[in-house]
């Protein structure tokens, strides 16, 4: 019985990120430990990464030794890799000493020189050609290869000519498209960075056609735009609009005659998210929310005045609160327009004006010595000089 060639298609590893201030290096790392775990179960013969492979062009170094300590063990797999660069990564960087590194079979391709020049792998139904195209600048790629057209649809598809032209003198071989891109039709989340500067972000699926699967990045959710264009979406969520997204990857199996199924394993979650809304009051006492103290949070209060303090009395049941957000119910008191003249007015007075104005509820007596304080010490400092 012929055995199939096995692929893990992932992307938007952005190591090196934070999450609200959050470190997230430990989870990403325990969520690469889980992908060569899963390399090693699935019997994985080459993992292709579609990009955003660091979170910023100048990663930090513990990032780098992440990286570097993961091709090391998908190395070790016994394993192939195929990467491109992604829009967070700097092309330049990434394509270091690729030619020396393309020898211990890790290939990474981040230049356009090399878009439409295949790795090609064999197994027992004959060669595969996996065909890089990293994130193409626009206004870069129609200089470089002297486009008439503007914007993402004349770059990539350029790029897709070249892969076809080098693929039509390849009779019978299969093929496979890394891909970094904002296709139309897929569903994007908060935290991925805009790329629509140089014209049209969106690029249509049918650039794909012709290829036997196409591995995507950019976008942050699982998606199947056809049975052979698909994106994996990141192994991390890295917004709270992503709080309902399934992160993982896809293993894909290619048999003689191309595509033969694609079925998604799901990642480890290090710490759950949740978006939560309500009173104060409530979100403190009622004991159905007892279930998110382990989550990070993004929390909305709707109370009709700003609580005092309410960060830290919500970190006291929520210890995992990151974002807080007001969204009083019925919009709120009235927000008056300052007009009132403040020449000639104590201090004290424009300041509690201020207090009630903002948040719609009048300064305390601690506020209100606080503010006393602060308005003597200014006093005797003015008075000084």
């Amino acid at each position: 019985m012929s055995t199939p060639m096995r692929l893990l298609h992932t992307s938007d590893w952005h190591l090196g990120r934070s999450f609200h201030r959050e470190n997230l290096l430990d989870a990403q790392s325990r969520v690469l430990d889980h992908l060569v775990e899963t390399i090693h179960t699935e019997g994985v013969d080459v993992v292709v990464v579609a990009g955003d492979l660091y979170d910023r062009a100048l990663p930090p170094v513990d990032a780098v030794r992440l990286f570097d300590r993961t091709l090391a063990r998908i190395h070790a797999t016994g394993a192939r890799a195929v990467l491109i660069s992604g829009n967070h990564d700097s092309m330049a960087r990434m394509s270091f000493a690729t030619e020396l590194i393309d020898a211990s079979g890790v290939h990474m391709r981040s230049s356009m020189e090399g878009v439409g020049a295949p790795v090609v792998i064999d197994d027992e139904h004959g060669p595969v050609a996996f065909y890089g195209i990293p994130y193409l600048e626009p206004e870069i790629a129609r200089h470089h290869w002297h486009l008439t057209e503007r914007g993402h649809p004349a770059a990539l598809g350029h790029a897709m000519d070249l892969v076809r032209e080098d693929l039509a003198g390849r009779p019978g071989t299969r093929s496979v498209v890394l891909s970094h891109a904002f296709v139309t039709g897929g569903e994007p989340s908060d935290s991925e960075r805009d790329i629509s500067v140089g014209g049209a972000s969106h690029v249509p699926r049918s650039l794909y056609d012709g290829v036997d699967y196409a591995a995507l990045g950019h976008l942050h959710g699982r998606q199947t735009l056809s049975e052979a264009v698909r994106y994996s979406g990141s192994p991390l969520a890295y917004s709270f609009s992503e709080e309902d997204q399934v992160k993982g990857y896809w293993i894909v199996d290619l048999d003689a005659s191309g595509l033969a199924g694609a079925e998604f394993v799901r990642a480890p979650v290090p710490r759950a998210l949740a978006r939560i809304r309500g009173r104060i009051e409530d979100l403190l006492n009622e004991p159905g929310w007892e279930r998110f103290t382990g989550h990070w949070l993004q929390i909305t209060l709707t109370d009709p005045r700003r609580p005092a303090q309410p960060m830290d009395r919500l970190r006291e049941r929520f210890p995992h609160a990151l974002v807080l957000d007001f969204a009083p119910e019925g919009g709120g008191p009235e927000r008056r327009p300052v007009t009132t003249k403040i020449a000639g007015r104590d201090e004290r007075a424009v300041v509690a004006d201020f207090v009630e104005w903002a948040r719609g509820a009048p300064v305390s007596e601690e506020e209100s010595a606080l503010v006393d304080t602060a308005v003597e010490k200014i006093r005797l400092q003015e008075g000084g000089h």
